[in-house]
């Protein structure tokens, strides 16, 4: 039977890792971010930081500020920023664009050696998808308490009908990646001084 209690990381970086069964190019991270790695380590925060460039952008698109990259050996192979809005794409979502560019890359849809990095915890259709793309670990910034699905709301990586068991590392550098979302939605809704209330979404 799966484990579904959720461990607090000793690293200090005060992210959460669930645990599992034994089942532009960017920067060189190093092996760590490969599955199977430490929970919140340096690699993580490296690619944390360059998904959190995408969510910046995807925000001046007019997207909510989510990124995504997934890494394989060390190397970032697909990068994804939040587009539903601006591509008018109900399926365009950071981590679904970021697998499809890594899929398209490495010549295959099964990402099990590879870490999908992204700003919010997944919503159910993203992490449905990673499951199905056998995504060995996903690492997550902010925790999402209305659509979370991966371990907020839903646990989808680790229900028990789910043959595929991803390690789930969650909250690296959340501090970063919620402040980034509050700004967004903030001006968007006119509580910034000095800006006009722009029309919901």
């Amino acid at each position: 039977m799966l484990q579904r209690e959720i461990m607090r990381s000793q690293t200090g970086s005060g992210s959460d890792t669930h645990s599992a069964s034994d089942s532009d190019p960017g920067p060189v991270l190093g092996p760590a971010s490969g599955p199977g790695s430490e929970p919140g380590s340096e690699p993580d925060s490296t690619a944390m930081r360059r998904a959190l460039g995408l969510a910046e952008r995807s925000a001046r698109n007019g997207d909510v500020p989510v990124g995504a990259v997934v890494i394989y050996e060390g190397e970032i192979v697909g990068e994804g920023l939040n587009r539903r809005d601006a591509d008018a794409d109900p399926f365009a979502h950071a981590e679904v664009v970021a697998m499809r560019e890594a899929a398209e890359r490495l010549g295959t849809w099964n990402l099990q050696e590879c870490t999908l990095v992204v700003t919010m915890e997944p919503c159910p259709m993203c992490a449905g998808a990673v499951v199905m793309a056998h995504v060995g670990r996903i690492v997550f910034g902010a925790w999402d308490a209305k659509l979370g699905a991966c371990g907020s709301v839903w646990d989808i990586p680790r229900d028990p009908h789910v043959g595929f068991v991803p390690e789930v590392v969650g909250g690296v550098m959340e501090e970063e990646c919620s402040a980034v979302l509050r700004a967004f939605f903030e001006q968007k809704r006119g509580r910034d001084a000095g800006s006009a209330p722009e029309p919901a979404r």
